[in-house]
C-alpha cells in the first residue's frame, strides 16, 4: 500500500507543479522516476516513445506506464489518478470565475511568463531527447547513431515539404516504418 501511495503522491506532484501539458512534464517525470530507481534512462526513453505513439494524452499514458511497471494495473490506476487530480480540481475551481480570472492583467502577465518557461522546458527536453537518441552508450563507449539521424532528416524533410498539411499520424507511421527498415532489416 505504501508503494501505491508513493506512486500516487509522486504523480500528484508532477500534475500539480507542471504547466503546459505532457511535454512540459517530461523533465519532472525524468527526475522523479529515475531518482527513485523506478526506470532507467533507456526505459524512460522507451516509455516516452510508447506514450507518444499510443492514443490518449501523453502525460496520462506516461503515468500509467510507469505505474503498471511498478505495481501492476493498480499502480497504473494510482499514478493516473495522481496526475489528473490537480487538473480536474483546478479546472472545476477556475470554471466558476473564468471571465474575471482571465481578464485580470496580473493573471495575463503571469500566464505570459509561464508560457515562456514552458516553451523553454519543451525545447530543452527536445534537445536532450535528440542527443540521447543520436549519441548512445554501448559498452561504456559513446556511439553516434547515424540511422537515427537519417530518420530524423527524412521526417523533418517531409514536414518541411508538406508544411502544416502533414498529419502527425502520418509522421508516426513513416517513422515506425523507417525504424523497422533501419534497425530491423539492416
Amino acid at each position: 500500500m505504501l508503494k501505491l501511495l508513493e506512486l500516487f503522491w509522486t504523480f500528484l506532484k508532477i500534475g500539480l507543479f507542471t504547466i503546459g501539458g505532457g511535454y512540459a512534464m517530461i523533465p519532472m517525470i525524468e527526475s522523479e522516476v529515475i531518482s527513485r530507481g523506478w526506470l532507467t534512462e533507456t526505459e524512460l526513453v522507451n516509455f516516452l516513445a510508447i506514450s507518444e505513439s499510443t492514443p490518449g494524452p501523453f502525460a496520462i499514458n506516461m503515468a500509467t506506464f510507469v505505474g503498471v511497471s511498478q505495481a501492476g494495473i493498480i499502480g497504473g490506476i494510482f499514478t493516473t489518478l495522481g496526475v489528473i487530480t490537480p487538473s480536474i480540481v483546478i479546472i472545476i475551481a477556475i470554471f466558476k470565475i473564468y471571465e474575471k480570472f482571465i481578464s485580470n492583467k496580473y493573471v495575463q502577465a503571469a500566464m505570459n511568463g509561464i508560457k515562456a518557461v514552458v516553451c523553454g522546458m519543451i525545447f530543452f527536453i527536445a534537445i536532450e531527447l535528440l542527443l540521447k537518441e543520436l549519441f548512445k552508450t554501448v559498452d561504456t563507449n559513446i556511439v553516434f547513431d547515424y540511422k537515427a539521424l537519417i530518420i530524423l532528416v527524412i521526417l523533418v524533410g517531409l514536414k518541411l515539404i508538406f508544411k502544416k498539411k502533414l498529419n502527425p499520424i502520418i509522421l508516426i507511421l513513416v517513422s515506425a516504418v523507417l525504424g523497422i527498415i533501419a534497425y530491423g532489416v539492416f
